[in-house]
C-alpha cells in the first residue's frame, strides 16, 4: 500500500516541538539564560525525525533481505552532529528561524554541544565520513565500536607544555545516542580450555572462562545526506554482569563492593589506554576482543532474527570490514562461535570465515601493524590462540608449502607467528590469510602495500591487494562548515554538488572570472577574519587576515614532519632579523595537533613551537611579518572553523609513510593551495588540480628508498646548508628559552645523532624554495584566486561516496535500499 508523502516540517511547527521539549522533557520554562536546554530541546525535536525515519528504515532492511556491511572499526572521531544532521535532513534553514523566534543564533546553539571525540585522527574521521555516505547512499550498514567513557584526550598548555585531561564528552548525556538492553551481550575472559571426546570420534573444546563481562549496546543513529536512510552507530559500554556485593558493603568494604564494576568499566573507559606497562597492553587487547566479540555476536543475533538456525545465506547476507588490525580478533572469534556454539566443522567454519572478512590496511609504518603477545593470547583467549595455531598450521603446510616447498625462511616470514624471545602474533597476516579482499587508501599506497608490505602475500593470493582511494563528506567539510562559500557554488552549479561532488567541475569555467574570483576570495577573507578571532579567544595572539594563512593540522607524529614545517618557520625568522625589509608576505602559520601521551619526541615537538611562537610573536623587529600560533585541543569543531579559513594546506610527510591522508582533500575543496610531497593522496591531488595548482616538492619514495640503500648520513646535509646548520645550532642554544641551554634540543638530537628518520634535512632545501615559489604565487592575487577555484572545483574524486561505491562496486557487493 502506497503511503502518503510527508510534508515537510515549517519553522512554526519546528519551533512547537522545541518549546515542547523544553517543557516536558526538561522542565525548562525560563530557558533564555540556558542555551544549553535549547540544544538539547533542538537535539530531541531532530531525533522525532530521526528515529522515525531509523524505523522506516530497519523495515526496509528487513522487508528488502538487504546484504549488510558491518564496519568494524576502534575509532569514530564523529564531532558535533546537530549542524550535520539538520543539513542532510534538510532542517537548517526551518531550526535557524525557530530558533531565532526563541531569541538565539543556531551558531551560538551549536557552541553548546560537545564533540564524539571516540577517534585520534585520520582513521576515526574516515570511518565517520563512510558512515556518512553509507547512509548517503542508502546502503545497508551497521557501524561498530566502543563506547568511551572518556574520548580521546583534551589537551591544554600548561608553559607550553602539552598537557592531557580528560574529555567528558558525555558526562551530561548525548542527545544522539539511546541504549538498547535488549541487544546486551555476555563477553569470556581467561579460564581454561576442555576437550571433551564425542562419541562419533570427534572432539569438542568447552572453554570455561574466568570472568563475564557485559556488553550494553548504545546507538547513534546515521543520517544520509537528501536520503531515506538511517543507519546506526553501534557502540558497546563494558559493564559487570554483576556489578556489587551487598554483603562486602553491608561490612563497610564500600570500595571492594564495587570492586567487580570498576574492573569491568575500565575496558571501555579511555581510547588507547597507555601500553607502555603490561597492564596496558593487556586492557588495550582486552579492549579489542570485548569490542569484536559484541560486534560478531550481535551480528549473528540480527542475521538469526531473519533467517533462524539456516546459515546457509549468512555468507550472502553479510561482510565485515576490519579497520585497520585492531579489530582482527573478530576472525577468531567468529570461528570460535561458529565451531563451539553452533557446531560447525571445521572446513565450514574457515570457508566462511573466508568469504565475509574484508581489511584495510593504514599504514606501512612497522610499529603501527599490531602484534600481540602469545603469553597473552593464553592468559586472555586460551581458545582463540588454540584456533589461531590450526589456522597457521593450516595456512603454512597447504598454501605456503605449494607455493614454495621446502622454503624454511619463507614459512618464517609468512607465518602467523613471529618467533624470536617473545613468540608474537602477527594480526596483519592473519587479515591478509583470511579476508577476501585486502585494501590500501591510495594508489600509491597500495601499491606499496603489493610491492614493500606484503610481496609474498601478493604472489600468493593474486588479485586479492587492491585500492580503494579514500574520501570525505562534502556535507560536513564544505555545506555545513564553509555555509558561504556552498551558497556561492549553489549561483553555478546546477546539480545538487554535496551529492554529486564532480559537478563542481562546472566551477572550473569560472576560475579566470575576476567577478567569481572576488565574491570566492571575499568569502576566503571573511572566513580568515572569523578565525582571527578564534585564534585571538583561544591563545590572546592578534593575526593579521590579510596574511597567508597557512595551515598543519593533524596529529603530531614525526613522519608527518610537523618539525621540518617548524625549521622553516625558524629559516624565516633569521632571514627577518637579518634583514627586516626581507621581501615576503606576511604569514601566519597554524598547528593543530595532539601527541600521543607516552610520545615524547612529538611531546617536545609541540613545546619547541610553542616556545619559539612566544618569540616570534612579540618581537617588533620582524613588523609582524611572521607569527606562529599552536591552537590548544585540535578536534573536528576547531578543524571546521580552520579549514575555511586556510590559504595553504601542509601535507608534508616523507614520500612512502602517509597513507593517504584526508586533511589535504578537505582543505583543497574549501580552496587552500597544497604544499606537499609526493606521497599518500597528495599524489592524486596533483592529478586531478594540475602541476600549476599544487606545490610539490621533496624527495621520491624511490629517492628515499635509494638513500636507504646507499647509507644516509644528515649531518651532510646540515654542513652543506647554512640556514638549516644556524637554525639546528639555535635549538641547541638559549635563546629561546633564556638560561636553560638545550631546551629545545630534542629535535636538533633526532635529526642529528638521532639519524634523521624521517628525512627531513634531506628535504629541507627543496621544502624552502617550494615555499619561496608559494609567496611568489600569493602576491599574484588573480594568479592565486585562480589556483584556489581549480582546488574547489577538481576535489569531485575526493568524496567519501566514491570511496563507498568503489567499496561497494569491488568489495562489499551492495545494493541500494529502494
Amino acid at each position: 500500500m502506497a503511503t502518503a508523502t510527508k510534508k515537510p516540517l515549517t519553522a512554526a511547527q519546528f519551533k512547537t516541538k522545541v518549546l515542547h521539549h523544553l517543557n516536558f522533557t526538561s522542565s525548562e520554562v525560563d530557558f533564555q539564560d540556558n542555551p544549553s536546554a535549547v540544544l538539547r530541546a533542538v537535539c530531541l525535536a531532530v531525533n522525532e525525525v530521526v528515529y522515525e525515519k531509523l524505523k522506516e528504515t530497519n523495515a526496509a532492511h528487513t522487508e528488502q533481505k538487504a546484504r549488510s556491511v558491518n564496519y568494524l572499526s576502534l575509532e569514530y572521531l564523529m564531532g558535533r552532529m546537530l549542524s550535520n544532521n539538520l543539513h542532510n535532513l534538510n532542517l537548517f534553514d526551518i531550526a535557524q528561524k525557530a530558533v531565532a523566534d526563541l531569541g538565539f543564533e543556531l551558531e551560538d546553539i551549536f557552541e553548546e554541544g560537545h564533540d564524539l571525540a571516540l577517534g585520534n585522527g585520520g582513521l576515526g574521521r574516515l570511518a565517520a565520513c563512510f558512515l556518512d555516505s553509507l547512509a548517503t547512499l542508502d546502503y545497508n550498514a551497521v557501524g561498530y565500536g566502543i563506547h568511551y567513557q572518556h574520548g580521546l584526550f583534551e589537551q591544554q598548555f600548561h608553559k607550553c607544555r602539552q598537557i592531557e585531561t580528560p574529555d567528558e564528552w558525555r558526562e551530561y548525556g548525548n542527545p544522539w545516542e539511546v541504549c538498547r538492553p535488549e541487544a546486551v551481550q555476555e563477553i569470556p575472559l581467561f579460564g581454561s580450555v576442555e576437550t571433551q571426546a564425542q562419541v562419533d570420534g570427534s572432539v569438542k573444546k568447552i572453554w570455561h572462562p574466568g570472568q563475564i563481562i557485559k556488553g550494553v549496546p548504545w546507538d547513534v543513529p546515521i543520517v544520509g545526506y537528501n536520503s531515506k536512510t538511517v543507519n546506526v552507530l553501534r557502540l558497546w559500554e563494558s559493564r559487570a554482569c554483576s556489578h556489587f556485593d551487598w554483603d562486602q558493603f553491608n561490612a563497610g568494604a564500600y570500595q571492594d563492593a564495587h570492586s567487580a564494576q570498576n574492573q569491568a568499566e575500565t575496558i571501555s573507559k579511555v581510547l588507547y589506554p597507555n601500553d607502555e606497562t603490561e597492564a596496558g597492553k593487556e586492557l588495550r587487547f582486552i579492549q579489542q576482543y570485548f569490542f569484536c566479540a559484541c560486534s560478531i555476536k550481535d551480528i549473528i543475533k540480527r542475521y538469526q532474527k531473519q533467517y533462524g538456525d539456516d546459515w546457509s545465506e549468512f555468507a550472502n547476507q553479510t561482510v565485515i570490514q576490519l579497520n585497520d588490525t585492531h579489530p582482527t580478533i573478530a576472525i577468531l572469534e567468529l570461528m570460535r562461535t561458529l565451531m563451539d556454539d553452533y557446531d560447525f566443522n571445521w572446513d565450514n567454519a574457515w570457508a566462511m570465515c573466508r568469504q565475509v572478512f574484508a581489511y584495510t590496511n593504514h599504514t606501512l609504518l612497522p610499529e603501527a601493524l599490531e602484534k600481540w603477545a602469545v603469553s597473552m593470547f593464553e592468559r586472555v583467549l586460551p581458545r582463540h590462540l588454540e584456533i589461531l595455531y590450526a589456522i597457521n598450521e593450516q595456512f603454512l603446510n597447504h598454501e605456503v608449502a605449494r607455493m614454495w616447498p621446502g622454503d624454511v625462511q619463507m614459512r618464517a616470514r609468512l607465518s602467523l607467528i613471529e618467533e624470536g624471545q617473545q613468540k608474537m602474533v602477527r594480526m596483519a597476516h592473519l587479515c591478509v590469510v583470511t579476508s577476501f579482499k585486502v585494501n590500501g587508501v591510495a594508489q600509491i599506497h597500495s601499491d606499496l602495500v603489493q610491492s614493500d608490505l606484503f610481496p609474498e602475500f601478493n604472489k600468493l593470493y593474486p588479485g586479492k591487494l587492491t585500492n580503494v582511494t579514500n574520501g570525505v563528506t562534502p556535507r560536513r567539510w564544505l555545506k555545513a562548515c564553509n555555509p558561504k562559500l556552498s551558497k556561492l557554488l549553489d549561483t553555478v552549479v546546477k546539480n545538487d554538488w554535496a551529492k554529486e561532488l564532480s559537478s563542481l567541475n562546472a566551477v572550473a569555467e569560472y576560475a579566470d572570472d575576476a567577478k567569481f574570483q572576488k565574491k570566492f576570495m571575499d568569502i576566503k577573507h571573511e572566513n580568515k577574519v572569523k578565525l582571527a578571532g578564534e585564534i585571538h579567544k583561544l591563545t590572546g595572539v592578534e593575526v593579521n587576515p590579510e596574511a597567508i594563512f597557512d595551515v598543519q593540522i593533524k596529529r603530531l607524529h614525526e613522519y608527518k614532519r610537523q618539525h621540518l614545517n617548524f625549521l622553516h618557520i625558524l629559516g624565516l625568522y633569521r632571514r627577518l632579523l637579518e634583514n627586516p625589509d626581507y621581501d615576503m608576505h606576511p604569514r601566519v602559520f597554524i598547528f593543530g595537533a595532539k601527541a600521543a601521551p607516552g610520545y615524547y619526541l612529538a611531546k617536545e615537538i609541540i613545546y619547541a613551537i610553542n616556545k619559539v611562537a612566544e618569540r616570534i610573536n612579540n618581537d617588533a623587529r620582524i613588523k609582524d611579518k611572521l607569527k606562529v600560533v599552536f591552537l590548544p585541543n585540535y578536534r573536528v569543531t576547531l578543524a571546521e572553523k580552520i579549514i575555511p579559513a586556510a590559504d595553504v594546506s601542509e601535507q608534508i610527510s616523507t614520500a612512502g609513510k602517509e597513507a593517504s591522508g584526508t586533511g589535504n582533500m578537505k582543505l583543497a575543496l574549501n580552496g587552500a593551495v597544497t604544499i606537499g610531497t609526493l606521497d599518500g593522496a597528495n599524489v592524486e591531488i596533483a592529478e586531478e588540480v594540475g602541476d600549476d595548482n599544487i606545490f610539490i616538492f621533496g624527495n621520491t619514495v624511490d629517492q628515499i628508498k635509494a638513500m636507504k640503500v646507499a647509507g644516509y648520513n644528515p649531518w651532510q646535509f646540515y654542513e652543506a646548508n647554512e640556514e638549516l646548520k644556524d637554525v639546528i645550532d639555535w635549538l641547541r642554544g638559549d635563546f629561546f628559552t633564556p638560561g636553560k641551554p638545550g631546551e629545545l634540543g630534542a629535535i636538533a638530537h633526532s635529526l642529528l645523532e638521532g639519524g634523521d628518520p624521517y628525512r627531513v634535512l634531506a628535504d629541507y632545501d627543496d621544502y624552502a624554495r617550494a615555499q619561496e615559489a608559494l609567496d611568489v604565487a600569493y602576491k599574484d592575487s588573480k594568479r592565486w584566486a585562480r589556483m584556489a577555484i581549480l582546488n574547489t572545483a577538481k576535489m569531485g574524486k575526493f568524496t567519501s561516496d566514491r570511496s563507498i561505491q568503489d567499496y561497494v562496486n569491488n568489495i562489499w557487493k551492495l545494493t541500494p535500499i529502494k
